[in-house]
């Protein structure tokens, strides 16, 4: 990206997804059993499952394996949508490049759905594991509001579960594919986080990334229809911004395949007729 484009990034829209440690569940859940990495990481799932009703691991065990990217200027404009560390996907280059990008790019607003409850802890405790220091993330000295991790500091980081949940007091079911759906967008098109840690298993790195890519595209424009709610653009910019959008899509979808398939899923939008 050039320069002048660099300087022009206002937002970086991300998701992650992560796989557990194996090593770390077997050192900290059955320390006394000698047990490998995928036994570990298997029986944990299923006690979760048994208790809980679902086998995610908490983020303390987890590392990422993808993080997608998009980058978004002042007006809203898609610039760029990438992953990190490909075709490798090492978790610890993943974190950091993250948190290098976000400074490299000036700090721009984070945007995200739960990631105050899931992405943001996942790649804060690997950059805590692999010794990446992030002052400007980690600015506790600072004055309370302007501290960056702060849940009210919207220029840091706009967690759109947050925004639309009413930070909580809302319960948001059917999350960002029921979001994405309301206004025309693919949502969850086969895949959801719940086989990742299958899909890696199997070798399936860049069908996760694909699939996280998808996810920063619905992240996106439940993004903007979130600014047309606040009032910072108008639906006419939304449609236009949409709409520059698809036909980036189609022609990045010459490369990445996985575009087209997100485009035959796409649903156009259109308001209520009084």
């Amino acid at each position: 990206m050039s320069t002048e484009r660099k300087q022009n990034v206002q937002y970086l829209i991300f998701d992650i997804e992560a796989i557990a440690d194996g090593d770390l569940v077997s050192k900290i859940r059955y320390p006394k059993e000698s047990m490998q990495g995928p036994e570990a990481i298997a029986r944990y799932r299923a006690e979760l499952l048994a208790t809980t009703g679902k086998d995610v691991l908490p983020v303390t065990f987890m590392l990422p394996i993808s993080v997608a990217v998009a980058k978004v200027d002042a007006d809203y404009r898609l610039l760029d949508l990438a992953v990190l560390d490909a075709p490798q996907f090492r978790p610890h280059v993943i974190a950091k490049h993250f948190w290098q990008g976000w400074n490299g790019y000036g700090r721009p607003t984070l945007v995200s759905f739960n990631g105050r409850g899931y992405d943001l802890p996942v790649l804060e405790l690997a950059a805590y594991r692999y010794g990446y220091s992030v002052p400007a993330w980690f600015n506790v000295e600072a004055r309370a509001y302007d501290q960056s991790r702060n849940r009210y500091n919207l220029e840091m980081h706009l967690d759109l579960f947050d925004l639309l949940s009413n930070y909580g007091a809302a319960r948001l079911s059917g999350g960002l594919n029921l979001l994405a759906n309301l206004i025309g967008k693919p949502g969850k098109a086969g895949v959801d986080g719940s086989q990742v840690q299958d899909m890696y298993d199997r070798g399936e790195s860049v069908a996760i990334n694909d699939y996280c890519r998808c996810d920063v595209l619905d992240t996106y424009f439940v993004f903007l229809r979130s600014r047309v709610l606040l009032g910072k653009i108008t639906l006419e910019t939304e449609h236009e911004l949409v709409t520059a959008t698809k036909t980036w899509l189609e022609e990045q979808g010459k490369t990445q395949p996985i575009y087209l398939h997100y485009l035959s899923h796409w649903g156009d939008w259109q308001p209520p007729v009084d």
